[in-house]
């Protein structure tokens, strides 16, 4: 059978997806088994488990497996990269089930690092022809704010803006007293968190933070409200901190890929900041590690230049 295994390996969690000669998405298995948490057997068990009754078929996989904590660290691609780039760095090191691993980038101007996003990049670039000329916004634990131009990576910038918001979430005093369930999302606070990083000038967002504080004590802000505000805060901070970078500022259209309720709460923030929105992508990993796999000829070139995603 011809076909292809992309696997997207992070740090928490495994997903590997069967495709079909035509890059078409069979079938998805997902399992918390990410470099740091593997059941019996390590990596090598982890994949035959998860990929047990499949074809024996080309294996393909990125995110943090090619790390230093990975199955096999891969080194970094330096800016600017495509598809070519990243096709001719693939590592395919002998771990007996022919299994490639692709690098990851690494942006001179910071330094930066990325492993698993610039795939999920390849894939939207591939998909859609409106975002060779882009900003792609990657929201998560650590959200990345990519440029792209002509088809290629050329900058970007990592913003821990999810582990600092969960930081302040369980350890600060800004949510002392705050139920662990604080109920359902409050969009008010949280764009009235985005407009204050909006107007924090040059000072930014750290010299608000502090208000939610006061806020709620002067009881213009109740303490449920809080986590959205401080959301709000912090993700109108990403906003105001790139509109201000001349690598990122005015580039047209932004595309948002990941979380469909998280990518909803980028989209109000965007709205704050007049940014111009493409439709919403929930997932490229299938489609970036087809058209890598096509590149670094692991599968047979064909005509298809799409991917259809199954349900988990």
């Amino acid at each position: 059978m011809s076909g292809l295994i992309g696997l997207d390996w992070g740090t928490s969690s495994l997903r590997a997806m069967l495709m079909d000669g035509g890059g078409n998405v069979l079938e998805v298995r997902s399992r918390p088994w990410g470099v740091r948490q593997l059941p019996d057997g390590g990596f090598a068990g982890a994949l035959q488990t998860i990929t047990a009754s499949w074809p024996d078929v080309p294996r393909i996989a990125s995110g943090m497996v090619g790390s230093r904590n990975g199955w096999r660290e891969v080194p970094y691609v330096d800016l600017p990269a495509g598809q070519g780039d990243l096709a001719q760095a693939l590592d395919r090191g002998a771990d007996g089930n022919s299994l490639a691993i692709v690098s990851g980038l690494r942006n001179p101007r910071g330094p930066d690092v990325m492993r698993g996003e610039e795939t999920q990049i390849i894939g939207l670039i591939a998909e859609h022809r409106d975002a060779h000329n882009a900003t792609v916004v990657l929201p998560g634990t650590h959200s990345k704010w990519v440029t792209v131009r002509d088809g290629l990576i050329v900058d970007f910038r990592t913003m821990m803006t999810g582990e600092l918001y969960g930081l302040l979430r369980q350890h600060s005093i800004l949510c002392a007293g705050v139920a662990n369930d604080a109920g359902p999302f409050d969009s008010q606070a949280f764009i009235d968190g985005v407009r204050s990083a909006r107007d924090s000038g040059a000072a930014g967002a750290f010299s608000r933070l502090f208000a939610a504080r006061a806020l709620m004590l002067d009881g213009a802000l109740s303490a449920n409200a809080v986590p959205d505000y401080l959301s709000g805060l912090l993700i109108g901070e990403e906003f105001r901190a790139m509109r201000a970078d001349a690598g990122t500022a005015g580039h047209a259209p932004l595309w948002l890929i990941g979380d469909a309720a998280l990518c909803a709460r980028y989209r109000l923030a965007a709205g704050e900041f007049e940014a111009s929105l493409a439709p919403p992508v929930d997932d490229s990993a299938a489609a970036g590690l087809w058209c890598l796999a096509k590149a670094g000829g692991l599968v047979a070139r064909s005509n298809s230049m799409t991917s259809t995603r199954a349900n988990p």
